[in-house]
C-alpha cells in the first residue's frame, strides 16, 4: 500500500485552497494532507509550482483525438476519446451518440456496455442525445433521424442501464411523455431535457416526472420570454434541475451567462460542458457527421449553413473563460468542471472532489491556467 505525496503546487480540494501541504495518494484513493515539509516515508513527487484540482467531469462530449463516436461506435474509439481529452485535465466523462439510426445507436450502447467492463480510465458512463427531439430546435441533428420514443425504444434504454454505470439521455419535453420519462428515471436513467420547444408548463412536468438535467442551456431550447418562460425559464426556476454550458463566448453570451448565473435556483447547479467533436486534441479542420460537413472556423463548428454543430471547446478553456471572462472565483469555476457535474450524474460522493477518500482524480495547472499533468485514480495519464 504505497503512500506517495505530491508537493509544491498549491492545491484545491473542491471547497478550499490549501498552501504549503501535500495531497497524500494511497491506492489510487485521496489519503487526506499533511504540511508539505512534514517527515514522512510516503514517495514524494516534487512539482514546480502551479495548482493541484480535482480533475474535471465532462457530460457531453461527442469526440476527440480525430474521432466522432457517430462514426467509430468501438471500445477502442472511447479509448481514444478519453485520452484525448486527458490532456486537457478531464479524468471522467460521458461520449456522447448525436441522433442517429436505431442500429448505430444499439452499436454505440454495447460499445459502452464493453468498454464498462473493461473499465479504461476516463470513462464513466454514455450520454445519448437523440432522437426523440424536437425537429424545431434540432440544431445540427438530422430531421431525417429525429423520432418519437416507441415501447422498443424505451425497453433498450432501460436494459442498457443495467449495464452502464451513467446512462444519460437528452429527450424533448414536447416528444417524449411524462410516463415514459418516470419509467427511464425509474431504471435509474439520468433524463436532460434538450433541443425542445415546450413551454414551461410542459418542461416542468417533465421535472415533475423526474427529468433533472437540461443539455446545453440556451442553446437549441425555447427561450426565456416575457409571457412564456420556455425550457430556459424552467431550468432556472426549478431548484432540482442541473444544467450543462458551453462557455466559449460563442454559443451564449458572457452578460447571459451572468445572468443566468444569478437567477439559477438551488441546490442543483448550472455545470460546464464542452460538447466537444472529433477534432479536439487534433490540427483538423473539418469531420464528417450524418454525411455532412463540418467546419472548424474561428474557434467554431459549423455546417455548411452556419449551423453551429458542437463545440471547439475544452474544458480547461471553459474553466479559464468562465474565471477570466465572466469574473467567477477560480474555485468556483472548477467547481462547474468538476463537482457540479459529478453531482448531476450522483457520483459525487467520490469524484468531483479531493477529499479523503475521493477517486485520486486530478489535475496539476499551470499559474496561466493550462493543463502540466493529468492523474486518474492516481495514475498519470497525460505529461510529466
Amino acid at each position: 500500500m504505497t503512500l506517495t505525496a505530491y508537493t509544491g503546487a498549491r492545491i484545491f480540494d473542491g471547497a478550499q485552497w490549501l498552501d504549503r501541504m501535500a495531497l497524500l495518494v494511497r491506492d489510487g484513493r485521496i489519503d487526506g494532507y499533511m504540511a508539505a515539509n512534514s517527515p514522512s516515508d510516503a514517495i514524494r513527487v516534487p512539482l514546480a509550482g502551479g495548482m493541484l484540482v480535482p480533475g474535471f467531469i465532462d457530460l457531453q462530449v461527442n469526440g476527440g483525438g480525430g474521432v466522432l463516436f457517430n462514426e467509430a461506435r468501438t471500445v477502442e474509439s472511447i479509448r481514444t476519446i478519453c485520452a484525448a481529452h486527458a490532456r486537457f485535465g478531464t479524468t471522467g466523462l460521458l461520449p456522447t451518440l448525436i441522433t442517429d439510426t436505431p442500429a448505430i445507436t444499439a452499436e454505440a450502447v454495447a460499445a459502452g456496455i464493453a468498454a464498462s467492463e473493461e473499465g479504461f480510465p476516463g470513462f464513466l458512463g454514455l450520454h445519448l442525445e437523440g432522437p426523440h427531439l424536437s425537429i424545431a430546435r434540432k440544431g445540427a441533428h438530422d430531421p431525417a433521424l429525429i423520432r418519437p420514443m416507441d415501447d422498443a425504444d424505451l425497453a433498450a434504454l432501460r436494459a442498457a442501464r443495467r449495464q452502464l454505470h451513467t446512462l444519460v439521455v437528452t429527450v424533448a419535453a414536447e416528444t417524449v411523455t411524462p410516463a415514459q420519462i418516470a419509467a427511464l428515471v425509474e431504471a435509474g436513467i439520468i433524463v436532460s431535457i434538450g433541443h425542445s420547444d415546450a413551454s414551461s408548463e410542459l418542461t416542468m412536468a417533465a421535472f415533475a416526472a423526474g427529468a433533472s438535467m437540461a443539455t446545453h442551456l440556451f442553446n437549441a431550447m425555447s427561450q426565456l420570454g416575457n409571457r412564456e418562460p420556455g425550457v430556459v425559464g424552467a431550468v432556472l426556476l426549478n431548484g432540482q434541475v442541473s444544467a450543462g454550458l458551453i462557455a466559449d463566448g460563442i454559443h451564449v453570451h458572457p452578460e447571459t451567462v451572468r445572468a443566468a448565473l444569478a437567477a439559477k435556483k438551488g441546490p442543483a447547479k448550472i455545470f460546464l460542458v464542452t460538447d466537444a467533436m472529433a477534432l479536439t486534441g487534433t490540427d483538423l479542420t473539418s469531420f464528417s457527421l450524418n454525411g455532412r460537413t463540418i467546419h472548424r472556423v474561428d474557434g467554431a463548428l459549423r455546417l455548411d449553413d452556419g449551423t453551429l454543430a458542437g463545440a471547439d471547446l475544452t474544458m480547461i478553456d471553459a474553466v479559464a473563460w468562465m474565471h477570466r471572462t465572466i469574473g467567477l472565483d477560480l474555485g468556483e469555476a472548477v467547481r462547474m468542471a468538476t463537482l457540479y457535474p459529478a453531482e448531476a450524474i450522483g457520483v459525487s460522493a467520490e469524484r468531483g472532489h479531493l477529499g479523503r477518500g475521493a477517486v485520486a482524480d486530478f489535475v496539476h495547472i499551470t499559474d496561466d491556467l493550462t493543463v502540466s499533468a493529468t492523474y486518474i485514480g492516481g495514475a498519470r495519464v497525460f505529461g510529466s
